[in-house]
């Protein structure tokens, strides 16, 4: 979004110098002053609010029940974009800087769908996405879940947040397979080409690798989250929820 209002800003911008310079000839075409007005009060609040956006605050509606019940469908948000740091724009794999804090544990993030994460036909599309998780690991954890409960670094990890639609836990039928074969499929996100029965009460161990952080939505059972498509990069996070200002009865903020 901020791309785009970035975009006609700049060619709202240039069309308006455009007419200036013909209206020095053409003074008494009336619509030509009026398109010229309109279009110099436009271009530079939008050009303003593509780098408030792109650098600082930017909306967010929750498209999803996967973070249910702390997060509801159709919920609106505030994210928060420059505290995990600023990355210079349309630059790949940009450095972070001004970095206020790193993603911690317990995190809501928001974050660019990474592509395993998408379809064929999304991909075909190029459709882009964003998604909204929990980071529950960061670079070097340990990762387990053993019958919907999750441990980190063998630690069992209390989650009160958390729901499940289905209280039966669903066995893994892995077996038979190397820790190290097992780390790499995740790794590439092959775990989506699997039933749902294969990692979703019973997943890892894993390692989550350098630069990179597991995402599970608080409503486990429905979640489509990193014990699927893999670890997060870090290149495709955006930000972390601030605030919930809709509806103004779940108005809330989010720490």
């Amino acid at each position: 979004m901020e791309l785009k209002l970035f975009i006609f800003g700049c060619i709202f911008f240039v069309v308006s110098l455009l007419i200036r310079y013909a209206l020095k000839y053409f003074k008494k075409i009336l619509i030509l002053q009026k398109i010229y007005l309109l279009l110099d009060v436009i271009w530079s609040p939008l050009i303003i609010a593509s780098f408030f956006m792109f650098f600082f605050i930017q909306a967010f509606k929750i498209p999803s029940g996967s973070m249910r019940n702390t997060l509801l469908e159709g919920d609106h948000l505030f994210v928060n974009k420059f505290i995990y740091g600023f990355k210079i724009p349309f630059v790949t794999n940009s450095k972070r800087y001004f970095i206020l804090r790193k993603i911690k544990r317990g995190d809501i993030v928001v974050f660019k769908c990474p592509p395993e994460a998408l379809t064929i036909t999304e991909i075909k599309n190029n459709e882009k996405k964003d998604y909204i998780k929990r980071c529950v690991a960061i670079e070097g954890d340990k990762v387990e879940i053993k019958n919907k409960k999750l441990y980190i670094n063998d630690i069992y990890i209390e989650e009160p947040y958390t729901i499940f639609n289905d209280y039966v836990s669903l066995k893994s039928p892995i077996v038979n397979i190397s820790k190290k074969y097992y780390q790499k499929n995740w790794e590439k996100g092959k775990f989506v080409l699997m039933p749902v029965s294969f990692v979703r009460d019973n997943f890892g161990p894993v390692i989550v690798p350098k630069g990179h952080y597991m995402m599970m939505g608080d409503n486990r059972d429905v979640s489509f989250d990193s014990r699927f498509w893999g670890p997060l990069n870090d290149k495709y996070i955006k930000g972390r929820t601030l605030l919930l200002y809709w509806p103004i009865k779940r108005w809330k903020v989010i720490l």
